[in-house]
């Protein structure tokens, strides 16, 4: 299963840009690039050496007039990246000229966006529990539904034919796609679920919620697994490594934990100075990008983010 990552080895670096804080980063599909969506209005694309070597280049997408609350990269296109505002619209960007190519006006605050693995389609969802699907190539709606409960993160399996939902009520909404007919509920937790993650391998998904535990579910099965109850606040964001042996979660606990997913045994944790937004594994490496609501001393919102797996020097 996987491979053994010599933690005790590796630190974190540190990128600073953003002028306010980051609220989520993301790899693109060729694990190179790394792009932070942030409350500046601003996304940035930076150019990331697996091995920490050189300077970092970096690029910045201006044109929201809200927070950039969540971007994904196309998983089939290494320069091509959506980012989600609360401006309303959604824009896709070409990261070689640093130009937005296409935008569409949705009609609500936007805080989520996935793409379908095969590139086809974005999900999108706003603070209204509203979900939007685009089609990439018009980027015009093709699907627009309105939920009765708090949607939190949404997802697609590997296969693309199951829509995944998290709500409010400790459930996940499992979808089948594209008809978004519903195959399943599967009552996941006694409070409300945040964040999903898809494993990699595409055998299970993880779920972290309000009651500050992370569960694992075969998706074949629609079992739980295990449990991960290292955090004990509520989970906002996980994500597996790329060969599914790790999952990293996080909270507003002053750490990133990272477990073993087959074991369920904490193998490392990363301290962290603030609460976590975002953590993201790179698909190709092992190094896991994070962001939170980093302060500076004067207590003004500091806008970095940090790489951790570089190894020691």
């Amino acid at each position: 299963m996987g491979e053994t990552i010599p933690f005790k080895n590796l630190h974190s670096r540190e990128y600073t840009g953003h002028k306010k804080k980051v609220h989520s980063v993301a790899w693109n599909c060729s694990g190179t690039k790394l792009a932070s969506g942030s409350v500046d209005q601003t996304a940035r694309v930076w150019l990331i050496e697996p091995h920490g070597h050189g300077k970092v280049k970096d690029i910045e997408l201006k044109g929201h007039a809200d927070s950039v609350d969540q971007l994904c990269w196309d998983p089939k296109h290494a320069d091509l990246i959506a980012t989600a505002s609360g401006d309303k619209t959604v824009r896709l960007w070409d990261v070689r000229s640093g130009k937005c190519s296409q935008q569409a006006e949705l009609s609500g605050e936007n805080i989520n966006i996935t793409y379908k693995p095969d590139g086809t389609h974005i999900a999108v969802g706003n603070r209204d529990d509203e979900l939007t699907i685009l089609d990439v190539r018009k980027f015009k709606p093709i699907h627009k539904r309105k939920f009765g409960y708090e949607v939190n993160e949404i997802a697609w399996n590997m296969t693309g034919e199951m829509f995944f939902l998290t709500t409010g009520n400790g459930t996940v909404e499992v979808l089948s796609y594209p008809s978004l007919r519903p195959l399943d509920t599967v009552m996941a937790h006694t409070a409300g679920c945040y964040c999903i993650a898809i494993d990699p391998m595409g055998r299970y998904f993880a779920v972290g919620s309000a009651d500050s535990l992370v569960s694992l579910w075969d998706i074949s099965e629609m079992l739980c697994v295990r449990t991960f109850m290292k955090l004990e606040w509520p989970v906002r964001t996980i994500s597996f490594n790329y060969s599914g042996t790790y999952i990293a979660s996080a909270s507003e606990d002053l750490f990133i934990d990272i477990s073993n997913v087959q074991t369920g045994r904490m193998v490392h944790q990363i301290p962290c100075r603030a609460a976590m937004n975002s953590v993201e594994w790179n698909p190709k490496y092992n190094l896991l990008a994070y962001a939170g609501d980093d302060k500076n001393k004067y207590q003004a919102d500091e806008g970095v983010f940090r790489i951790f797996g570089f190894e020691n020097a």
